[in-house]
C-alpha cells in the first residue's frame, strides 16, 4: 500500500491515545494502533489503519507492530508512545514489582520502540517521536510516585536520544499533561489548576501533531507542559 505518512500510536484504545489516533489520521497521517484491549483494532478499522491488541511493557508486542507496520506501509514517520498510569500508593509502600512494573511503562517501552524505529527513520531520511509523560515529572506530586520518578528519567532518555539523532533528521520531544478529563478530578485538584477547568484530550492530541509536524522542525529533547498552569515551576 502506497502512503504519504505513517503514525504508530500506543495505548491508543481510548482517551489521550484514541484522540491522538483521530488527530492524526485527520491530518497527514495513515496510522497503526496497538492497545491491550481490541478497542485499538476497531479504531484503526474506522480510521483507515490497522490496529493490534498488545502491551507497551512486551519487547515482542512492539517488535510485532513495527514489523506489520513496515510490512504495510514499507515506512514509520511518526510515533506515539502513549502507556497507561503505573502504579501508585503510599512511597515506601510501594513494591519492587510496582517499581519494575512501571520501568517498563514509562521509560523502557520508549527506549524498546527507539531501537526499532530508528533504522527505518533514517533509511527513509527522518522522522519525529513523542512520549506521553507527566506534569509531575519535573514537580513531582506524591499521588503520582513512580510515575513522577520515572519520567524524570524519560526527560533525561529523551534529550539523550534527541542529540544523538539529531543530525539524522529525528526528533524526540515529551509531551507533560497534566489532569485531562479522561480521568476524573475532584474539586480540590481542578481548585489547584489556574484555568480551573481539566485539559480536554483534543488539546493533548492537536499538541502532539503539532510536534510531529514540520511546524515544530526546531523543537528537539524539549518537555512540554499542557497542563493549564499547575505547574509552579519555570
Amino acid at each position: 500500500m502506497s502512503v504519504s505518512k505513517v503514525a504508530i500510536v500506543t495505548a491508543a484504545g481510548k482517551g489521550m491515545g484514541a484522540a491522538i489516533a483521530r488527530e492524526l489520521a485527520a491530518g497527514d497521517y495513515t496510522v497503526s494502533l496497538l492497545s491491550v484491549s481490541e478497542a485499538a483494532v476497531e479504531l484503526a478499522e474506522e480510521l483507515g489503519g490497522i490496529g493490534m491488541s498488545g502491551s507497551v511493557t512486551n519487547p515482542a508486542d512492539l517488535a510485532t507492530l513495527v514489523q506489520r507496520t513496515t510490512d504495510a506501509f514499507g515506512r514509520i514517520d511518526a510515533v506515539v508512545n502513549n502507556t497507561g498510569h503505573p502504579p501508585k500508593g503510599p512511597l515506601l509502600d510501594i513494591s519492587d514489582e510496582d517499581w519494575h512494573t512501571g520501568l517498563d511503562l514509562a521509560v523502557l517501552n520508549v527506549v524498546r520502540m527507539a531501537r526499532l524505529v530508528t533504522p527505518i527513520m533514517q533509511a527513509t531520511g527522518g522522522g519525529a517521536i513523542v512520549n506521553i509523560s507527566t506534569f509531575a515529572a519535573y514537580e513531582p506530586d506524591p499521588g503520582f510516585p513512580v510515575s513522577a520518578s520515572l519520567r524524570a528519567a524519560l526527560g533525561s532518555f529523551a534529550k539523550l536520544y534527541a542529540d544523538t539523532y539529531a543530525a539524522d533528521g529525528i526528533r524526540m520531544n515529551n509531551v507533560l499533561p497534566g489532569f485531562i478529563e479522561s480521568y476524573p478530578v475532584d474539586e480540590k485538584t481542578v481548585a489547584r489548576i489556574p484555568m480551573g477547568r481539566s485539559g480536554s484530550v483534543e488539546e493533548i492530541a492537536k499538541t502532539v501533531a503539532f510536534l510531529l509536524s514540520a511546524g515544530a522542525g526546531y523543537i528537539t529533547g524539549q518537555n512540554i507542559k499542557v497542563d493549564g498552569g499547575i505547574t509552579r515551576s519555570v
